[in-house]
């Protein structure tokens, strides 16, 4: 089933439910992808690929925000995007753990024949492609900087 699909699914099990605050979420999942879908120069379809950067993309933004009403102790938004953001979380694909990450970047750095912080570049081209939507790309960052340093 595609990620819009799934979305007006669960948009219709919201409105029945009347839960205004998933309804919200699941309604802006729905418009990035109708954005996406509707952009210039596409077919109409997203593939999954795009999908799962739309969603990686929407959920950091909802991070980076709730971040931001943190520190400046606005609970009330705060917790509105922290749920927003669960909700997306449950589109993406499970993210991995830190020694799966770890595991991971050892095959790529071993594929890709990296030999010190001077081949970060290729690593990290193979790594964002590899685990897009599996790991946050700041942490993928990290962890290639202290396996090649």
């Amino acid at each position: 089933m595609s990620l819009k699909a799934s979305v007006e699914s669960e948009i219709k099990k919201a409105m029945l439910a009347k839960d205004k605050d998933r309804l919200r979420a699941l309604r802006a999942i729905k418009s990035l992808i109708l954005l996406e879908e509707t952009k210039g120069g596409t077919s109409g379809e997203i593939s999954q690929e795009d999908e799962i950067k739309l969603l990686t993309k929407a959920a950091k933004q909802r991070k980076d925000s709730a971040d931001i009403y943190k520190q400046q102790n606005r609970e009330d938004l705060y917790a509105v995007e922290m749920a927003e953001l669960e909700i997306i979380n449950e589109f993406l694909p499970k993210q991995l753990t830190e020694e799966e990450l770890e595991a991971e970047l050892r095959k790529i750095i071993a594929e890709v024949g990296a030999e010190g912080p001077k081949d970060m570049g290729k690593v990290m081209g193979a790594a964002t492609k590899a685990l897009a939507g599996k790991a946050d790309g700041k942490l993928i960052s990290q962890k290639v900087k202290t396996l090649l340093g």
